[in-house]
């Protein structure tokens, strides 16, 4: 009996973590597929960075840069040239 009053709250504990991992599934599974395209956006920068400089563009390996590709994808990627042309 002791025993069990002892693993009582650990019990009640991961019943809490399950409970609170279904409650937050979609939104992790957004973010989860966020930081995904994130990186995919920073890896588009990086290998445009090898070839944009022979064009005369050069876009910043960044974090900022990289959720806006992962977050609007090629017309991000267009956002952003038009934003160092603007600036430039």
């Amino acid at each position: 009996m002791e025993a069990l009053l002892n693993a009582l709250p650990w019990i009640v504990g991961g019943l809490m973590l399950i409970l609170l991992l279904a409650a937050l599934r979609r939104p992790l599974q957004w973010l989860a597929a966020l930081a995904a395209r994130t990186g995919a956006g920073l890896a588009v920068l990086w290998l445009f960075s090898g070839v944009g400089h022979l064009m005369g563009v050069h876009l910043g390996v960044n974090l900022v840069n990289a959720l806006v590709l992962g977050v609007l994808g090629a017309p991000g990627f267009g956002l952003l040239l038009m934003l160092n042309w603007a600036l430039a």
